[in-house]
């Protein structure tokens, strides 16, 4: 309900909105109020407070571009024009000013509250490409012709179907990244690009699939000293990519000038070799070199180059004398070719090959052993550190001499063993399996359904029953239930137990501030932490609460938890009242209490390697009937996992 009537708090302007609540017999406490501001930057204030606004962005509407109209399938000749208007705010990119939930998050049309799960997921889609792990405040205010919009979809008109909702949020989307583009990813540099290095770098930009050309003796100068300046991190890039691209032409021209080889674009990375003009051989490329001149290795791209269709050489250093040739097979027409290895020479075992070296001259071996070459001159030769990729075997026609064997089958046979396995069942006590109760696989992508299994068909008692087999390599533990056999990790059951036992019991420890610090929390989150004090105590927060003081000066913080090396403060306090306006008065942690604790437990765990005696894995098994959620240790760890029914293994 409170964040019904933020909602219309913020998106009402000349409109004084005021909420109290008085849950007893007592004085009423305000909840929250606007004060009927003549725009919805100074509704945000009023309900939220000033803080919230030092951290927003005017949200400023532009036109999508190309690549976002093809990217959300829309046809530029046919999109209307001025069909949406947007106004509003969010939050800027810089990590530390979102929040750690979608709590402050609005979104209106026409100036009324709607849900639009299209528009809500784009925006933090986009927030977090630039701030990964928080969210944004967001309050977005769309206007649109009525006859585009149908609100009549749901009771509580929250749901809002529009006419090109696709148009829609391609202009957020191309609007929000140039928002962030121009604001967040800016870094300040005391060497900015020079002129002719920017136009340079701008140009290069503008092209689908970039190439480093040669240039004159100013490209050893892109970066001039002067005061610091913010450069775009797109130009920047740019700019250090052209200053590598002509470093090995700057080495062989110390002027500048052209002659020296230039890094070939990505077309040819793919380019057929079959389809070469004959005789023509393939352009060297050089290596790649640092700032201190020391040979590194090949980009990814560079790799994909030589160890594809192509057969490529490039200049060596003199150690490294060893290739590897390419031959290409005329009767296998549009097979890869093959890495031959040469004659090995002294330099090929030299301590200055590279690891790229050493780790593809058994690779040619390999390839040499498995695919002896046909009688056709090579090509041209590759590098023996070029590692090329593994090339499939040859399709060659396969001739098998078919065979016939008779089966022999016996229906009196088959009904004999059918009734021998009733009466081995009626035998044991009649505890037939009827079904499976565990089909999920040991494996991640299952993890999962794994775990809903074994909520389904275990309870806590259930783990005081299991009988304990043995200890396998020393890091798991063999229990069996009934005809159900399981494996349970010592470690990750240890460390999940001690941390909810941590998580229980722990009060940390508060360190007093010298000067009570105002929070300026809006009314309604200052109830909330009113009503939770306890909690808030027991995570090592203390206040010094004023209930005659006004709105978002009645909390004063006074305490705070520190840890060994853990510090907390008012982020942590925001994420507590989040989960407590879900769940009042429920014990819970902030995030990074959660990530303390599940360190501390991980060290005072059992660890993989220690032998233990059959009491002890006992009460280690015996602790998962103590723990609310016993399926995974706090890092996300399975800790136990069904491994085989013993009723469906043939006892013969």
């Amino acid at each position: 309900m409170v964040h019904v009537l933020q909602a219309y708090c913020v998106v009402s302007t000349g409109v004084r909105i005021t909420c109290s609540n008085q849950s007893g017999p007592g004085r009423r406490g305000a909840v929250l109020s606007s004060a009927g501001g003549p725009s919805m930057r100074d509704n945000i204030g009023a309900v939220f407070g000033p803080k919230q606004l030092q951290s927003l962005l005017p949200f400023h509407q532009v036109s999508p571009t190309e690549n976002v109209i093809e990217e959300f399938g829309l046809k530029d000749a046919d999109l209307p024009k001025q069909l949406f208007t947007i106004s509003g705010f969010v939050s800027q990119g810089e990590h530390g000013v979102g929040r750690s939930a979608t709590d402050r998050q609005f979104f209106f049309i026409n100036k009324r509250p709607c849900d639009p799960p299209k528009v809500s997921r784009l925006v933090n889609e986009v927030y977090h490409s630039y701030n990964r792990h928080q969210y944004p405040f967001v309050a977005l205010n769309i206007t649109v012709a009525s006859e585009c919009v149908d609100v009549n979809v749901t009771p509580d008109k929250r749901q809002i179907f529009l006419q090109e909702e696709k148009l829609l949020l391609a202009i957020l989307k191309t609007s929000l990244v140039a928002m962030y583009e121009s604001g967040v990813n800016k870094i300040g540099v005391n060497h900015p690009p020079s002129a002719k290095a920017a136009a340079a770098a701008a140009s290069e930009l503008r092209q689908t699939i970039p190439s480093s050309e040669n240039h004159d003796g100013s490209s050893e100068n892109v970066l001039n000293p002067s005061p610091k300046t913010t450069a775009n991190l797109a130009l920047l890039k740019a700019a250090f990519s052209n200053r590598r691209g002509s470093k090995s032409s700057s080495e062989k021209s110390p002027a500048g000038g052209g002659g020296g080889p230039t890094q070939k674009s990505l077309q040819c990375f793919f380019k057929d070799p079959a389809r070469r003009p004959p005789g023509a051989k393939s352009p060297a490329t050089p290596r790649r070199e640092d700032a201190k001149g020391a040979t590194g290795g090949r980009s990814a791209l560079e790799g994909f180059r030589y160890g594809g269709g192509d057969s490529e050489r490039r200049p060596e250093s003199p150690g490294a004398a060893v290739h590897v040739s390419g031959t290409k097979h005329e009767s296998f027409p549009g097979t890869p070719d093959r890495g031959v290895e040469a004659p090995p020479t002294a330099a090929s075992s030299s301590d200055d090959d590279d690891d790229d070296g050493a780790s593809a001259g058994p690779e040619a071996k390999r390839t040499r052993a498995e695919n002896p070459p046909l009688d056709a001159p090579p090509l041209d030769a590759t590098p023996l550190d070029a590692t090329p990729l593994e090339a499939p075997p040859l399709d060659a026609p396969a001739r098998l001499r078919r065979t016939t064997a008779p089966l022999r089958f016996s229906f009196p046979a088959l009904a004999a063993n059918v009734r021998k396995l009733k009466e081995r069942r009626e035998r044991d006590g009649g505890a037939a399996l009827r079904y499976r109760r565990f089909r999920a696989k040991i494996s991640p992508g299952e993890n999962q359904s794994a775990e809903e299994e074994l909520r389904k068909e275990i309870s806590k008692d259930t783990f005081r029953d299991m009988e304990v087999v043995g200890q396998f390599n020393l890091g798991f533990i063999v229990t069996r239930l009934k005809s159900d056999v399981f494996i349970i990790d010592q470690h990750a059951t240890d460390e999940k137990y001690n941390f909810e036992m941590l998580q229980r019991h722990t009060v940390i420890q508060g360190q007093r501030l010298i000067a009570p610090q105002a929070l300026g929390l809006p009314a309604v989150s200052e109830n909330v932490l009113m009503e939770n004090l306890e909690i808030f105590r027991k995570n090592g927060f203390e206040f010094l609460i004023d209930e005659d003081a006004p709105v978002m000066q009645r909390v004063r913080l006074v305490s705070l938890p520190t840890s060994k090396n853990w510090t907390f403060g008012p982020a942590d306090i925001e994420e507590l009242i989040f989960m407590l306006s879900d769940s009042p008065g429920v014990m819970c942690r902030p995030s990074r209490v959660r990530q303390m604790f599940a360190s501390r437990a991980c060290r005072k765990s059992v660890m993989i390697g220690t032998a233990l005696s059959a009491g002890e894995m006992k009460k280690l098994v015996a602790h998962m009937a103590e723990i609310e959620h016993p399926w995974n240790c706090p890092h996300g760890r399975p800790t136990m996992r069904h491994l085989a029914n013993l009723d469906i293994i043939s006892q013969d």
